[in-house]
């Protein structure tokens, strides 16, 4: 209990400094924001207008840093991020919670569903070495090396261009209006498939090696070949004793994975357009857009440090000796 006490206190610290640090980076950037926006309207707003605009953005010099600052943490716990620029005058919280249940819908499913199928295999391969398991291997390693656009471009290639089975961009049919029924879905899930099909293979070959190699490793240790003297059935010694050690360093990588899903695999949603936040981040960096920028960085550093606290939470359970240093 104190072990995990400690790690809350470590990461409301680390939240604290993220936060600060994101308050302080449209300050140190180059150019002004807010005349990065009035020259979108090709000078047609008043002084009032860029002054009250320059308030509305929290960039006010008259109110001082200190004063700025604490406004800034009011804005937050009212979950006020700011306006958008390139959505103006939609709230970031809006456009952010716009894009997201896309990421968390394809990034979130598939980094899932690699981690488990990764795993389960790599478990196998580990421990029956010599098996047909062993032949995933080279597989494994080939697509581990694809970089995921590259892999995108071509299955874009191959199965929207050359054969036409699935659309090459897009979340759904653009003649289509979000709604749950028995048309949007199923436009959803059919162009969901080649970018998570990309997304699917190449994470799952990692976990497949990495799983592999720990599993190896473990089948050697002392209680191991302990458990196998007691007389214990194959399958619990693989599962209980052998798996449920190799799986520990995976936890933590599975965690950091969870974290970064909120920001998109984003180059995979570049890549076919899709309408998630990686897409979104990639929109507001190249719009200059600031406070949308702001924050999506900031919901991916807030969801890193919460998976990083359930994956220490989890290995509380997983690892007995975690329990007893706590």
């Amino acid at each position: 209990m104190r072990f995990l006490l400690q790690r809350a206190l470590f990461y409301l610290f680390t939240a604290w400094a993220a936060i600060t640090i994101n308050f302080f980076l449209p300050r140190l950037m180059p150019g002004d924001p807010v005349q990065a926006l009035v020259s979108r309207y090709q000078g047609r707003l008043d002084t009032k207008a860029i002054q009250s605009m320059t308030v509305l953005f929290g960039l006010d010099d008259h109110q001082g840093l200190w004063s700025q600052y604490l406004a800034y943490w009011g804005r937050l716990f009212h979950f006020d991020l700011g306006i958008s620029f390139t959505y103006f005058p939609t709230p970031v919280s809006q456009v952010i919670s716009d894009a997201l249940p896309w990421t968390l819908g394809l990034v979130g499913v598939t980094t899932l569903l690699s981690f488990l199928l990764g795993t389960g295999i790599g478990v196998v391969a580990g421990w029956r070495r010599g098996s047909w398991a062993d032949a995933l291997l080279p597989f494994s390693s080939f697509m581990s090396s694809i970089p995921y656009f590259w892999l995108g471009l071509l299955s874009i290639s191959l199965f929207a261009v050359e054969w036409p089975l699935f659309p090459a961009a897009g979340g759904y049919d653009a003649s289509l209006v979000p709604a749950f029924d028995l048309y949007f879905v199923p436009s959803v899930l059919y162009h969901a498939i080649l970018p998570a099909g990309t997304t699917v293979l190449t994470a799952m070959a990692g976990w497949i090696l990495g799983m592999r190699n720990m599993m190896v490793t473990v089948s050697a240790e002392d209680y191991v070949t302990v458990a196998h003297a007691k007389g214990l059935s194959e399958r619990r010694v693989m599962m209980r004793y052998a798996a449920r050690n190799a799986v520990l360093p995976s936890v933590s990588s599975f965690a950091l994975t969870l974290g970064f899903l909120v920001g998109g695999t984003l180059l995979v949603e570049v890549v076919f357009s899709y309408p998630g936040t990686g897409y979104l981040l990639f929109q507001a960096v190249g719009g200059k857009d600031y406070p949308l920028m702001q924050g999506v960085f900031l919901i991916i550093t807030l969801a890193v440090l919460a998976a990083n606290l359930i994956a220490d939470t989890v290995y509380t359970f997983l690892d007995p000796r975690t329990r007893r240093e706590g």
